[in-house]
């Protein structure tokens, strides 16, 4: 079976991007699969082998290697951002007949979107801070954050990860940088109210259709907060698995996500996360291409339940054909 592993993507997590996509390359079980590396950026589609470069047919997602024409029949999806987590290449690969690893085009489209994401969970009674939606060129829009929300707050892009454009707001005063700091990334804001808790994280996913959970990690920030950096410097955050919890918050944790997973319509591996405090759990965003490199949360959950990321790649790939 001709696998094809994308990465790279057309944001600012294209560096993460490449290196999960590598470290999935070479943990796929080549028994089983033929796997072939493919970067995709806004100049070019690419199979990378043997140091160098065969273009992709962009009409049916084919690539003529040396002497043989590579029709794939199958795509793990490790686009972080866009064009991989927002529906449009799940979008693609439908319109192909192309089966992907990942949740498909509308639940990409809805999970990418934070607003309406957030929007759609609190409906299903589960938690959410009080937030604010931005569209630029909008007017009025910091007396509109003044007046309904209470500081301190999270100012993020609306559509994007791992962080980028993302500050904490302490003085309204400076509430106007980090929001203009956000549109440089996105045409659309999110302003959150912060909630004071810890965080936690849980990855979920489905094989021989059974809903499986890993083990839960908490996630601890040296840094006011677990930003960009902090995501991608071990020096900056300790990510304990499994957490360190009472049961009572792991139950309802695995719970939660269980029961996301499936209103959600997620398909692959997703990480959900969350802050809890004593008022209760509350959601914060869904990942659903979340990182995968040997550093990555997902892997350090896999080691910490004796699992093999081989094996559970594998299974993602049987249960998604």
């Amino acid at each position: 079976m001709k696998i094809a592993v994308i990465y790279g993507g057309y944001s600012g997590e294209y560096e993460i991007s490449v290196a999960s996509g590598q470290n999935v390359v070479q943990s796929l079980d080549t028994q089983k699969f033929r796997v072939f590396p493919v970067l995709i950026t806004r100049e070019k589609w690419v199979l990378q082998m043997d140091g160098k470069e065969y273009p992709v047919d962009k009409n049916d997602f084919s690539v003529q290697y040396e002497d043989e024409k590579i029709q794939f029949d199958f795509v793990f999806n490790l686009i972080h951002g866009t064009p991989g987590e927002d529906g449009k290449m799940q979008g693609y690969l439908d319109m192909l007949n192309i089966p992907y690893s990942s949740s498909g085009q509308a639940t990409s489209s809805l999970t990418f979107n934070k607003n309406f994401c957030k929007g759609y969970v609190e409906t299903l009674n589960v938690k959410v801070a009080q937030s604010e939606f931005l569209i630029q060129g909008q007017k009025d829009i910091y007396q509109r954050i003044i007046q309904h929300l209470r500081l301190p707050v999270f100012v993020k892009p609306n559509n994007g990860g791992s962080s980028v454009g993302m500050s904490k707001v302490h003085e309204w005063n400076h509430l106007e940088e980090a929001v203009e700091r956000a549109f440089r990334e996105d045409t659309e804001v999110l302003v959150e109210e912060f909630i004071e808790g810890r965080e936690i994280t849980c990855a979920v996913y489905q094989t021989h259709g059974e809903i499986r959970l890993l083990p839960i990690t908490e996630i601890v920030s040296k840094k006011e907060f677990f930003d960009f950096e902090a995501k991608y410097d071990p020096a900056l955050v300790d990510e304990i698995v499994p957490a360190p919890i009472p049961k009572d918050v792991w139950d309802n944790c695995e719970e939660t996500s269980r029961f996301l997973y499936e209103e959600l319509h997620c398909r692959g591996i997703v990480r959900m996360d969350y802050i809890f405090n004593d008022e209760g759990l509350y959601f914060l965003e869904v990942n659903t291409i979340p990182g995968m490199t040997d550093s990555s949360i997902v892997p350090k959950m896999v080691r910490s339940a004796s699992l093999d990321l081989s094996g559970l790649l594998t299974d993602i790939i049987e249960e998604n054909l």
